[in-house]
C-alpha cells in the first residue's frame, strides 16, 4: 500500500540463528537418490524466503509513497511514486540538500515533502528570492529560474533540533517561510528513489 504525501500539498505514507548442522561424511557411502521434484521444491523455498526478506526490508527500512502536488518540481512531479528510507536518520545526520518527508507542523495527520535548506544554528534570510545562509548566498542548482520567486524573509537563527525546509518550486511552495522551521521529531524519512512513472525513475537528489 502507498501513503499519499503532500509536497506542500501532500504526501501519502504507509508503514514496519540459523542452525547449522555439521554432518559426518562417509566417503564410502553411496549418495541417496534424489526425490522427484526436489529441485522445484528448493526453488520454491528460496523464492518464498527472498519474498519474505523483501517484505521485511520494505516494511522496516523503505516505504513507498505518492507525491501529491507540484511544489517539488522539477525533480518530483504530481503523483510520482517513490521510496523513502525510514531508517537512515537513526544512524546518520540530516544534511542540507536532503529531500525529506515530515509531519506538517500545523496538522500532523498530513505529510509534506521538502528540501532541507538550513540546519540547527544556521542564520538564514531571503532577499527577493535569493537565500542567504550564514552570510553567504546559497547556490541552488535544483531551483530553475522559472520556478524562483521574489519573496523576502527577515534573518532568523534556526532553533536547536529544527530544520528550515523549502520546496524547489519556490513560487507555489508552502514551506518554512510560512510555517517556520520543522522540529526533528516530525521528520521520519528521506526520499531516495522514484520508481514510477518510468520516465521519472531515478535517485532523488
Amino acid at each position: 500500500m502507498q501513503t499519499p504525501i503532500q509536497d506542500s500539498q501532500t504526501l501519502q505514507t504507509k508503514q514496519d540463528a540459523s542452525t547449522f548442522e555439521s554432518a559426518h561424511l562417509d566417503v564410502a557411502a553411496q549418495p541417496s537418490p534424489r526425490k522427484p521434484g526436489g529441485g522445484l521444491l528448493l526453488w520454491l523455498r528460496d523464492l518464498v524466503i527472498s519474498a519474505a526478506i523483501s517484505v521485511l526490508i520494505i516494511t522496516f527500512l523503505y516505504q513507498p509513497v505518492r507525491v501529491e502536488g507540484t511544489s517539488m518540481l522539477p525533480r518530483l512531479e504530481d503523483r510520482d511514486r517513490l521510496f523513502i528510507n525510514k531508517f537512515v536518520y537513526h544512524v546518520e545526520s540530516i544534511h542540507r540538500g536532503d529531500v525529506v518527508v515530515f509531519h506538517y507542523p500545523r496538522d500532523p495527520e498530513k505529510s509534506y515533502i521538502k528540501r532541507v535548506i538550513a540546519l540547527p544554528g544556521d542564520r538564514i534570510w531571503i532577499d527577493h528570492g535569493e537565500v542567504w545562509l550564514n552570510g553567504k548566498p546559497l547556490k541552488e542548482s535544483y531551483v530553475p529560474d522559472r520556478y524562483r520567486d521574489n519573496r523576502s524573509m527577515a534573518e532568523m537563527v534556526v532553533p536547536d533540533d529544527s530544520y528550515f525546509m523549502m520546496g524547489d518550486h519556490r513560487s507555489i511552495s508552502s514551506d518554512s517561510r510560512e510555517f517556520g522551521p520543522v522540529e526533528r521529531d516530525l521528520i521520519y524519512g528521506k526520499a531516495v528513489f522514484v520508481y514510477w512513472p518510468a520516465r521519472d525513475a531515478g535517485v532523488v537528489r
